[in-house]
């Protein structure tokens, strides 16, 4: 593999202007396919096989006229202290207010409160339910505006008004402030590790052409592929991150090869060559990874991992041509100003007086030898306490309830709880075939009366036949709040109580409902997290063990990687389920962690805890094949890749970092995850219990059966292959090699 990529990198450096040429080609139509295409909408998680999922596939097909409608708004009303909505005064003001929708062109239905007995039982709230014709993102600005004038009116008259529901729903477009800042440190260490601000905008330019690409891919493919703007913000993260990090790794490599005496041309081939190699090994394991998740049978999931390998194979294909096409381009100015001034005639030469000062990745790598156990036991204890949280982890979804205060459809959620009950704004539908019944009348008298007997159940509708008369409805609105566990045992309760009408009557009965939804995809994401791990963990060994033909490395790796994870677990339930420092980035309310973030995580993180192993652990083994002891290998890794593996991590944990600002819980938790899991492993795996069980091991860590040997394949992800090829320009010796910030020297 090594000498192909050497071969690509030279290749796109002699051909410089054509790859660009292609590169821009790519992009243009890819920004033009995004602005030719429609609006893509978000649309509701599902889960096929479920019996949620069963229930909601069944009223689609025996009720189609009810499930045909778009979006849906609820304009809910209070009245003034001390004073009834129902009071003439108050009364008008809200008549007044839906009268004012009567005619929009988007509008299908508006219900009166008064006649749908949509009034609390205090007489203080009422609802209204206004329906349209269309999907909340096609909903026009004009449809918007006169929903928000109509809750203005009845708030000049004096009264409290909020607006729930989809139609004011808007995506949460990538750009504000924390993102813009993440960025911004992403490039103050780019800077800060290079040395040189033209190396540090070639990585940032690398990785925001390959982003653009992916997102207008993301973009124009919304409508037909069902894309929604979370897998966009996804492909958009993930892209970044590992671009800016690609285009670090291959660029310090090409520094370094050229501060030794390389000609340009062979710098570029073997920078490709070599870090090149790591980056494809890093970038298909995350790849792999995404893609892997489409096992969980969650069609959201399945997307938002394919969108995210999308990106990452466009951050690895643009790293592997268009970088060094820039190399190429931008010629001297790539390098350091001290490396330029020492291959000028009379330039000073300061890697003598730098070799005399190891640097800080040379001392860790040193202090590390002298104390592994402690070392070991400080970082390995450490992490364990982080991820004792973990153990007290729930899932589920979202809703209204996890927004900001600040926005009208929390407020909503808070007076519809307030004036008819918590479980009001998460009703649980239970659907009755009755097509194999004898007997659909007795059935649906059983069903309601068993329902309505059980304890936490408030009320339940009266049935609402199809027109076929084979499918009743019925609507129960539990006790308690749609995310409280007393609600999930209801949902299980009344499945195990209906069981028995079933049996007698001989109808199909299914409890469904956004609320019943959530809490099947959460138990299915609970059941699947621990065999997801196993195979990413499996993966895991298999992989390391073909890449560093060692079997304790691979092993070590993989215990690195779950105590990573564990503790990224415990920040999102010390966050987000007990509210510890939620404040800072602005969470409200706690409540479960989003059921699909862990395995979502779990596959992110798995690739990019590879990414700092292998470009570790590289330098490592190449060391130790040409004859350095094992102290000496560790030693040798940290001083040529430790301060790019530290930067890289760095501008991964900024960028992640960034999306924490957004108002979106599904991108909030995402970006804490993620951001805590690369800390840890990067600085605490990687950089501590990694280097302190390889002291420990000392030669074993590379020990490989010579039966795995014969069978294992040798993928030369170090590039040996390429002792081979001459360099194009006398190597200068070590003793006055010029130093550049990226070696740790």
């Amino acid at each position: 593999m090594a000498t192909s990529l050497y071969r690509i990198g030279r290749w796109a450096f002699r051909r410089r202007r054509l790859v660009i040429g292609l590169w821009l080609g790519v992009l243009v139509l890819a920004g033009v396919a995004a602005a030719m295409a429609p609006s893509g909408q978000d649309e509701d998680l599902s889960m096929p096989g479920t019996e949620s999922q069963k229930a909601f596939d069944l009223l689609d097909e025996r009720f189609p006229q009810s499930n045909a409608q778009g979006a849906e708004a609820r304009l809910v009303f209070q009245a003034p202290d001390g004073q009834r909505v129902t009071a003439a005064g108050n009364k008008a003001a809200v008549e007044e207010a839906l009268g004012s929708l009567d005619g929009g062109d988007q509008v299908a239905s508006a219900t009166d409160p008064y006649k749908t007995g949509a009034v609390s039982e205090d007489g203080t709230i009422a609802y209204s339910t206004i329906t349209y014709t269309a999907d909340a993102v096609d909903l026009t600005e004009p449809t918007k505006s006169a929903l928000q004038d109509a809750a203005g009116k009845a708030r000049d008259a004096g009264l409290t008004v909020e607006i729930g529901g989809s139609a004011l729903d808007a995506d949460e477009a990538p750009g504000g402030t924390t993102e813009i800042i993440g960025v911004v440190v992403a490039a103050v260490v780019l800077v800060l590790a290079l040395g040189s601000l033209v190396a540090a905008g070639l990585s940032l330019l690398t990785a925001f052409w390959g982003v653009a690409i992916a997102f207008s891919l993301v973009t124009a493919l919304a409508v037909p592929l069902g894309l929604t703007s979370t897998v966009a913000i996804l492909a958009l993260m993930l892209g970044l991150a590992v671009g800016i990090d690609y285009a670090l790794f291959i660029t310090s490599r090409f520094r370094d090869e050229r501060a030794r005496g390389g000609a340009p041309e062979e710098a570029a081939g073997r920078a490709v060559g070599t870090a090149g190699s790591a980056v494809v090994f890093a970038g298909a394991t995350v790849f792999i990874a995404l893609v892997g998740l489409g096992v969980v049978g969650i069609p959201e999931l399945t997307k938002m991992g394919l969108a995210g390998a999308g990106a990452v194979a466009l951050a690895v294909l643009v790293a592997l041509t268009l970088v060094p096409a820039l190399f190429g381009s931008f010629g001297r100015r790539i390098l350091s100003r001290a490396v330029r001034r020492a291959g000028r005639p009379g330039g000073e030469r300061p890697a003598s007086a730098a070799a005399k000062r190891p640097g800080l990745g040379t001392r860790w790598a040193r202090f590390v030898l002298r104390r592994p156990v402690t070392v070991l036991m400080v970082a390995g204890l450490g992490l364990g306490a982080v991820a004792v949280p973990a153990l007290s982890l729930e899932l589920g979804l979202p809703g209204d309830e996890s927004k900001s205060v600040e926005t009208t459809q929390r407020r909503a959620y808070d007076l519809l709880s307030e004036g008819f009950g918590p479980g009001f704004n998460g009703p649980l539908t239970i659907v009755v075939d009755m097509s194999k019944s004898a007997d659909p009348q007795a059935a649906t008298d059983q069903v309601v009366t068993t329902v309505r007997g059980l304890d936490g159940v408030a009320s339940v509708d009266d049935p609402v036949l199809n027109r076929a008369g084979d499918t009743a409805v019925l609507t129960a609105v539990p006790q308690t709040a749609p995310a409280s566990g007393a609600t999930k045992d209801l949902v299980h309760a009344i499945r195990a109580a209906v069981s028995g009408v079933e049996a007698r009557t001989g109808a199909d009965i299914l409890v469904t409902g956004t609320t019943a939804l959530n809490i099947d995809i959460s138990e299915a994401m609970s059941d699947a997290l621990v065999p997801y791990l196993t195979v990413v963990i499996g993966l895991a060994v298999l992989l390391l063990m073909v890449v560093f033909r060692s079997v304790l490395v691979p092993v070590k790796a993989a215990l690195g990687f779950l105590l990573s994870v564990g503790a990224a677990f415990g920040v999102l339930v010390a966050v987000f389920q007990w509210g510890w420092a939620a404040d800072l980035i602005g969470i409200e309310q706690t409540g479960p962690v989003m059921s699909l973030m862990p395995i979502l995580i779990i596959g992110i993180v798995f690739g990019l805890a590879m990414d700092y192993e292998v470009f570790l652990l590289t330098r490592m083994r190449e060391a130790y094949i040409h004859g350095a002891s094992p102290g000496e290998s560790i030693v040798g890794g940290f001083r040529h890749s430790g301060r790019v593996v530290a930067a890289a991590a760095i501008i991964m944990i900024s960028v992640f970092t960034g999306f924490v600002g957004m108002s979106n819980p599904t991108i909030q938790t995402m970006g804490l995850g993620l951001a805590s899991a690369v800390a840890f492993d990067a600085f605490v795996v990687r950089m501590a219990i990694a280097p302190a069980v390889l002291a420990l091991l000392g030669h074993r860590a590379w020990w490989l059966p010579r039966s795995l040997k014969r069978v294992l394949p040798n993928v030369d992800i170090e590039g040996e292959a390429l002792s081979g090829h001459a360099p194009a320009a006398a190597t200068v010796p070590d003793a006055v090699v010029p130093s550049i910030p990226v070696d740790g020297r």
